[in-house]
């Protein structure tokens, strides 16, 4: 018997796909830049205690990097160069690593030769190797199509998030554990493909709506998303089930999440037809840098959309916890009403605060209940909408994330050197201007409100006007990443008890970290090295020009003087935040009911701190 042709389905499951930057070039160039972060992250949170070797022979210039020695478990020994920065940080040189005196690039084999210097056990280990080899695939794909520098200043806010290259701090910043290379290829940032999301009906036994005021009926949301053709054909889709329309919400749902969470696990409801499919809107958005938020790039004028994905990528899953997502739209509302009330943010530093508006949030029957289940499944299905940041801006700004200034291009260019060129100003005036368009919105909100944001690179975003000089400030995410002090203020005597319930509180010693790790030692501790090396801007001037904007806010409010002692931002010493210790000692790769945090580990020395700065700088 003649067996039949293969059909195109069946042809297409036979044929294997490689990703198309996965080339040997490609990998060990990431291996080469991934093993120097390795090394000094580690080095930094001292999980590794490199020892130096003396300056790479006789007559090194003043700064020049050290070498260092490290032991491996196997006996063997690395080497390296590296030069000690601010807060204690290490900058190793790519390609300067030798293990006994041959050239060593495999951050891989590191992990497996050192795993007892690392203190790694088995399973922690073997899912480190996964989730370290995903990173490295994800960074062949960005090397593929890498853009120089003075290209992507041309480019828009959501496409510009496309080419970046990840948390510059965790090691493990793309691991995505739970997406196939294919789901990367379609749905990572790198992959730079708008997409067109499908959306569901979910019915109000299951489903809750909040929104700010002028959203607080969901028809009102649905008006402005949705234009009145597909709102017909929404409704439709009901009717021809025989299901009211008005007894169910609307909401995008991702892809991959349909496939490998709602039906699974809410399988139940969809064949009650509490859960109805829906067809897309039609309207193309592009994944952001936190690949569960969606950029409206069809229509920016339409709010951006954030939606949980179950997959593991840094620290956490990255589900919507299902509590924070019910009060964003209030956090948003008590936010933007303190903004809104004191001239010095409204219309002096002109702060944008984008505001997550509106929120539905899915109920799982059996889950939401269980306290103790792992987090991940109290966080499975729902979506919250963010305010855009286009129609915020003024003729002639543009937009771009605080972690851009960090990008170094394939031929070593920095993007932020490209910025300053671009502006005309010199070094150092165009850095004034930058910290004068971070640091006094935050440093407000911090010791007039004692209300802190996490002001890391993917959620702080520098506004620029026509030249690429830095104005002012915006920022999103306020329910993930909005504190505030456990100590009473008279300011939070108006907070409405949604919001109290679900902000996290701090200690004001404590309550200060966020600004610290967050944008000094998260963002600051990297750029810092780039101006210098880049623009000839000394490292120890970069933290002088810091300090003095913190003075010149202090000066420009000294009533706040007991809020100056109490939300200390100049203290000798900080407290070392470390993000890779989580994966590797605190929580690794198990299942825990509570999202987990950042470990702290011994002190640093504060380059902000009075001792450490004279008039030309820091010492």
């Amino acid at each position: 018997m003649t067996p039949s042709s293969p059909t195109p389905a069946e042809r297409s499951r036979s044929a294997l796909h490689t990703p198309p930057g996965l080339t040997g070039e490609h990998w060990d160039r990431a291996c080469r830049r991934l093993l120097a972060k390795m090394l000094g992250e580690f080095a930094y949170e001292e999980i590794i205690t490199p020892r130096p070797a003396g300056p790479d022979g006789p007559g090194s210039p003043e700064g020049a990097a050290t070498r260092y020695l490290l032991r491996l478990g196997d006996g063997g020994e690395l080497s390296f160069r590296a030069r000690r920065g601010a807060y204690g940080s290490w900058r190793v040189e790519a390609g300067s690593v030798t293990c006994d005196g041959a050239e060593f690039t495999d951050p891989l084999a590191f992990l497996t030769r050192a795993r007892d210097v690392l203190d790694l056990d088995g399973p922690t280990l073997g899912h480190l190797v996964r989730e370290l080899s995903l990173t490295l695939t994800a960074d062949t794909a960005l090397d593929r199509r890498a853009a120089t520098a003075a290209e992507l200043a041309e480019l828009g806010y959501a496409e510009l998030e496309g080419h970046q290259t990840g948390h510059p701090w965790l090691v493990l910043n793309k691991g995505r554990i739970g997406f196939t290379p294919s789901d990367s290829a379609h749905w990572a940032p790198e992959a730079r493909l708008p997409c067109a999301l499908p959306w569901i009906a979910v019915h109000t036994d299951l489903a809750a709506y909040r929104g700010v005021p002028r959203l607080a009926d969901p028809r009102e949301l649905y008006r402005r998303e949705l234009d009145e053709r597909t709102r017909t054909r929404f409704a439709a889709v009901l009717h021809e089930q025989g299901l009211d329309p008005d007894a169910y919400l609307w909401l995008p749902v991702h892809p991959w999440q349909w496939d490998e969470v709602v039906l699974p696990l809410h399988a139940p409801s969809v064949a009650h037809r509490l859960i109805v499919p829906l067809p897309s809107d039609g309207d193309l958005r592009l994944p952001q840098q936190s690949i569960r938020t969606f950029t409206n790039v069809d229509r920016p004028e339409r709010h951006t959309v954030k939606l949980p994905l179950s997959i593991l990528n840094t620290l956490v899953w990255r589900g919507l916890p299902t509590e924070r997502t019910l009060a964003a739209p209030a956090v948003t509302a008590w936010v933007q009403g303190l903004r809104d009330a004191d001239p010095f943010l409204r219309d002096e530093t002109r702060v944008v605060l984008l505001g997550e508006v509106a929120s539905v949030t899915v109920e799982h029957p059996l889950y939401d209940r269980l306290d103790d289940v792992p987090y991940q499944y109290r966080e499975l299905l729902g979506a919250i909408w963010r305010e855009p940041l286009q129609p915020r801006l003024d003729p002639g700004e543009r937009a771009r994330t605080l972690a851009s200034l960090l990008h170094t291009d394939a031929r070593g260019r920095a993007f932020a050197a490209e910025l300053v060129r671009r502006s005309g100003l010199a070094p150092e005036a165009w850095l004034r201007r930058l910290f004068a368009a971070l640091l006094p919105p935050l440093l407000h909100f911090l010791h007039r409100y004692g209300t802190v944001f996490s002001p890391h690179g993917e959620n702080t975003i520098v506004v620029y006007d026509a030249q690429d000089v830095p104005v002012r400030l915006a920022i999103k995410d306020f329910v993930d990443d909005v504190n505030v002090s456990a100590v009473p203020l008279p300011e939070h005597a108006g907070m409405p008890e949604e919001v109290r319930r679900v902000l996290l509180t701090e200690e004001p010693a404590f309550l200060t970290q966020f600004i610290h790790s967050g944008l000094f030692v998260g963002v600051f501790r990297y750029l810092a090295p780039l101006m210098d090396d880049e623009l000839g801007v000394p490292e120890e001037r970069f933290f002088a020009l810091v300090r003095e904007e913190i003075l010149r806010y202090q000066g420009r409010f000294p009533e706040l003087k007991e809020r100056y002692e109490l939300f200390d931002l100049l203290t000798e010493r900080i407290e070392r935040l470390c993000l890779n210790r989580n994966r590797l000692h605190l929580d690794g790769y198990r299942d825990r009911a509570d999202r987990p945090h950042a470990a702290v580990h011994g002190t640093v020395p504060n380059p902000l701190a009075a001792h450490a700065c004279t008039d030309d700088g820091v010492r």
